[in-house]
């Protein structure tokens, strides 16, 4: 979870502010981004050479954009996650399987954090990816999470991160919440009915530790028209499931 430092360095936030509107905004000029962060040109043109000096940035004729120093950082943090380098091979065999859009994916920061996708033959192009950062409680692969974290953290996420709605059908209540993730641990799977994308339903399985901590939850997405009736209900959460379950397995016993 984000939490407040006791001795904050202005210029360090300062960088991550304008690294984060380069993302935003796919590249930006100086004068753009000093306007957009209330920030001076100088300010803002020392920042950007120093992050370009060290090559998290790149200058294309008068804007800059984040560079690929950041896929190297992803990558190599990403294959520090036993979730991802053991589940990566069954969420490719899941998405085989089903034709779907298959997601792993863990929490950090309060968020859902997308580790590894795979898409089947029929899988939809949606808008995500791995690094992909929605809120929790927007997604089925979030429930199965938040459904298996202590109450006490899941109403610290809530706090700070707030229960936004992503569509019509998104959780806006915490009651709510709490009772539908009551509802997940009873049956092993959590649904997102389209409420992070109009349109898309997704079932999902938590991935549990041996301890019983939640270490992330593996999800099968697709278009409202195919993920409907016993495919909904039964077929695709008996699957998630099962491959949750073999991936907890190996975690738990591989070397």
């Amino acid at each position: 979870m984000k939490t407040e430092p006791n001795y904050p360095v202005r210029t360090t936030a300062r960088s991550f502010e304008i690294l984060e509107f380069l993302r935003e905004n796919h590249g930006a000029g100086v004068t753009e981004a000093a306007t957009a962060l209330d920030m001076s040109k100088g300010v803002v043109h020392n920042h950007l050479n120093t992050l370009e000096a060290s090559e998290y940035i790149v200058k294309e004729d008068d804007e800059y954009r984040l560079s690929l120093r950041f896929l190297e950082l992803g990558e190599y943090q990403r294959n520090q996650s036993r979730l991802y380098t053991i589940g990566r091979e069954h969420v490719e065999e899941l998405a085989a399987e089903t034709g779907e859009l298959v997601n792993l994916a863990t929490e950090e920061h309060g968020r859902c954090v997308y580790l590894h996708l795979s898409r089947g033959e029929q899988a939809v192009e949606v808008d995500i990816h791995a690094g992909c950062r929605p809120p929790l409680h927007t997604t089925a692969l979030g429930k199965a999470i938040l459904a298996h974290l202590p109450e006490e953290r899941t109403k610290e996420i809530i706090d700070a991160r707030g229960m936004r709605q992503s569509t019509k059908q998104s959780i806006g209540d915490i009651d709510e919440l709490f009772s539908e993730l009551g509802e997940v641990r009873d049956r092993g799977v959590a649904f997102d009915r389209e409420e992070r994308l109009p349109g898309l339903r997704c079932v999902a399985a938590p991935i549990k530790k041996n301890n019983g901590k939640v270490a992330g939850a593996i999800s099968v997405s697709g278009p409202m028209t195919r993920l409907q009736g016993e495919t909904f209900k039964q077929t695709l959460p008996d699957l998630v499931r099962s491959t949750a379950n073999v991936i907890e397995l190996n975690i738990e016993y591989s070397d």
